[in-house]
């Protein structure tokens, strides 16, 4: 998630709609059309989990919603730029990134300001795209509680911006994924065979008082929503849909068996797993951001297929050096980490086939 300073908001000049794209729009071509990606020794990973902060965006959020507050980026690091994200895919031999938005998104409540945000990220990014079509792919952005917005947003991002997938948070509004309010909107997804990227957020605020909320609650939102999709349906009803979780699914690997046991009384939840949940389970993807440390990869590696994990950084609020040198130590035999450090990304994105 996005940094939030504490402080009186000190709000963008008001600009126009068109405008603001216009000027997004040129500053992603200008910053990216010279100097080009340089092309460093044999890069090959593909990171599916890289964030990136346009300030454009960024303004235009804290003008929208001031109960935002100041949005900067995270760790004190200097403002985002998209040199900051070619310096780092050159340094760690990162072949190709899939973008995704960082916190707090565009729902906030408000219908009409949630689709101007959406609708100027991704063509900010469509704009990176654009100039590095083998090197970038991108998750869209979508408000998902606006279900006719991001009906509209999904058929603008695949249609005209040729985007690559759509990138949902875990839950909005304490309503998770699975909720049967978001079910027209999975029913297109699924049409269009998507691959979906899931993001948690914070749902329940610091329960544990003094502990930062991406320590330990972060993961456990993705599990909640991993079972929110899974008993409600969604995945087995929606199985065109690819659907990637961040930090290696959460806490799902190693409670899977747990789960498992303790819902099998449950005839109204596991008619929705009609395949069975060993199997169900085994379809969805996840991505090694955070999880790379030795527990974690082998709970992954023995709940999931291997093809089904893949590498991502969580850049810039991780370090892509020790993403990757934690991969390395604990990502399996030398098969193994090849595909999860490109080859598995490579099937569900045609687009970053070098």
């Amino acid at each position: 998630m996005m940094t939030r300073l504490t402080s009186t908001c000190a709000c963008c000049p008001t600009l126009s709609r068109r405008g603001f794209l216009a000027s997004a729009a040129a500053a992603a071509g200008a910053s990216l059309a010279t100097p080009a990606f340089a092309q460093s020794k044999a890069p090959y990973r593909i990171d599916v989990h890289h964030h990136i902060f346009p300030r454009e965006v960024m303004d235009l959020q804290e003008k929208l919603n001031p109960k935002w507050g100041k949005l900067d980026m995270p760790r004190g690091l200097p403002q985002w730029t998209p040199q900051m994200m070619r310096d780092d895919m050159d340094k760690n031999g990162i072949q190709a990134v899939m973008i995704s938005n960082s916190g707090p998104g565009s729902w906030y409540g408000d219908v009409a300001g949630s689709r101007q945000i959406s609708r100027a990220w991704n063509e900010y990014a469509a704009g990176l795209k654009r100039d590095n079509p083998k090197r970038i792919g991108i998750f869209a952005m979508i408000a998902l509680p606006d279900v006719e917005g991001s009906l509209a947003e999904i058929a603008y991002a695949f249609d005209v911006l040729k985007l690559d997938g759509v990138a949902i948070y875990t839950s909005y509004d304490r309503k998770y994924a699975g909720d049967p309010a978001f079910a027209p909107v999975f029913d297109e997804l699924n049409r269009r065979k998507a691959t979906v990227f899931v993001h948690p957020v914070a749902c329940c605020g610091a329960l544990v008082p003094g502990v930062p909320t991406n320590a330990y609650e972060l993961p456990f939102d993705t599990t909640r929503a991993v079972a929110s999709l899974l008993f409600s349906g969604t995945f087995s009803r929606r199985p065109d849909i690819k659907f990637i979780f961040s930090h290696g699914g959460g806490a799902i690997p190693m409670l899977a068996g747990r789960i498992d046991d303790l819902t099998r009384s449950y005839k109204a939840l596991r008619e929705n797993v009609p395949d069975g949940f060993e199997k169900q389970l085994r379809t969805i993807y996840v991505d090694t951001a955070g999880a790379f440390h030795k527990g974690a990869m082998a709970a992954s590696l023995a709940v999931l297929p291997a093809d089904h994990i893949l590498y991502g950084s969580d850049f810039p609020y991780s370090s892509s050096a020790e993403a990757v040198a934690g991969l390395k130590a604990n990502g399996g035999t030398p098969g193994i980490l090849a595909g999860i450090e490109s080859r598995n990304a490579r099937k569900l994105f045609p687009s970053l086939r070098a």
